[in-house]
């Protein structure tokens, strides 16, 4: 029972962690652009699957589309998404340069990142809850008793605790980094 709990709570933390891997911190990282779709051959594809995405300075993004006949489409993608960026097309690669954060942007990005925990923190506590359901469950069927479901429902607790300490600390090196100037 636990280490289902626990599988699907690492989970939830990995989903917040590709999450924030979104958010911008003034320093390039291929990630930003895993939320950017390509037209490719009929189809919707990240821009990882059109070409190579490299970092040659740290506020700079460079991709190297396989076919040169991605490029257009490539360029327009990148200006419809939400990132904020100009790509700029010399004919072979792309490149994305990222401007420093002002305090006001670097405040935004820090108050979606909280959002984001605050739903990671809501979905652990609704495996909490689920948890705890089931554990009350058997006690209505009569299949555990009530001192065992009590530390069963403390063990829960401290496996939520301890997930939700964890999304409080993945929060707090973000915002480290994007307050980083």
């Amino acid at each position: 029972m636990f280490e289902e709990l626990e599988a699907k709570m690492s989970k939830t933390i990995e989903a917040l962690r590709h999450e924030l891997a979104s958010i911008r911190t003034g320093r390039a990282n291929a990630a930003l652009l895993d939320q950017v779709r390509v037209p490719y051959y009929g189809s919707e594809v990240p821009v990882s699957q059109v070409g190579n995405i490299s970092v040659p300075e740290p506020r700079v993004l460079m991709i190297t589309p396989w076919e040169k006949s991605v490029l257009k489409d490539l360029e327009k993608a990148l200006l419809a998404s939400d990132l904020g960026l100009t790509p700029s097309n010399d004919g072979e690669v792309i490149r994305l340069v990222l401007p420093e954060l002002t305090e006001e942007r670097r405040k935004e990005f820090v108050k979606q990142a909280k959002s984001m925990s605050e739903r990671s923190k809501v979905s652990i506590r609704n495996l909490r809850r689920d948890a705890n359901d089931a554990v009350k469950k058997q006690v209505k069927d009569n299949a555990l008793p009530e001192d065992e479901a009590k530390r069963l429902q403390d063990e829960i607790q401290k496996i939520t605790d301890k997930f939700i300490a964890e999304v409080d600390h993945i929060i707090a090196k973000k915002e480290q980094d994007i307050l980083t100037v």
